[in-house]
């Protein structure tokens, strides 16, 4: 009898939509003869015309920019850059930032809800730690992004289950080239405050017990940063 064949492995996997928005957006410049300089329309308008969420759109823009198709001038707009004039491959730089931004709030929700649940005084006080580091170091970007991070596995810890400990740090690890420049281009002095806030919200909910209002916290706190983001 003829052994079944193993199945064969897909090459032809879609792209991701920053790539497809992207690439839509190099088209334009061709056919409307955006030159080296030049201003893109606004995002708002940018995203009408290509029936994209803004969401979307930015990512593909800070996915053109670290290419070298465009330019990206806070508080001024997106412009062609010199390199603009070829049709370069955009690259593929992983998940994009609002992509691990929606696993996160679905999966850190009920994280923070189970280390509510299950956290003992020492994964409390190791979750304070973190959140006294992030407040200590919130002038250090570097440090306080690591403190952020400690904060985070640090609940995952307090569920007691490793496989969790392990989602959380993975997700994590998906933040790359995408997300830090989306960051150093649209993250405000607001939300970093206003995270501080949150932390202190998700950490006295755990603390309490409370694993209705600790899921309640994580998921606004990640729906904050999704929506400055976004919306810059």
């Amino acid at each position: 009898m003829k052994k079944p064949s193993a199945p064969q492995e897909s090459n032809s996997a879609e792209p991701r939509l920053y790539r497809v928005v992207a690439t839509r957006i190099q088209e334009l410049i061709r056919d409307e003869s955006i030159k080296a300089g030049e201003r893109l329309p606004a995002e708002r308008d940018l995203a009408a015309k290509l029936s994209v969420s803004r969401a979307s759109l930015r990512e593909a823009l800070i996915v053109l920019e670290l290419s070298g198709i465009v330019e990206v001038r806070g508080g001024s707009g997106v412009y062609v850059s010199e390199q603009a004039t070829a049709q370069a491959d955009v690259p593929e730089v992983g998940p994009g930032p609002f992509e691990v931004l929606a696993a996160r709030r679905m999966i850190e929700s009920e994280v923070a809800a189970l280390a509510a649940k299950m956290a003992t005084d020492s994964a409390i006080d190791a979750i304070l730690t973190a959140v006294l580091e992030m407040e200590h170091h919130h002038e250090d970007r570097a440090s306080n992004e690591q403190a952020d991070r400690n904060f985070h596995l640090a609940i995952a810890r307090a569920t007691g289950n490793t496989a969790l400990v392990g989602v959380v740090d993975y997700l994590w690890n998906q933040r790359g080239s995408l997300w830090h420049k989306l960051k150093e281009h649209f993250q405000t002095e607001d939300l970093r405050v206003t995270t501080l806030t949150d932390h202190r919200k998700i950490l006295e909910a755990i603390a309490s017990h409370d694993v209705a209002g600790a899921r309640q916290a994580m998921r606004a706190h990640l729906e904050r940063v999704t929506r400055t983001f976004s919306r810059g």
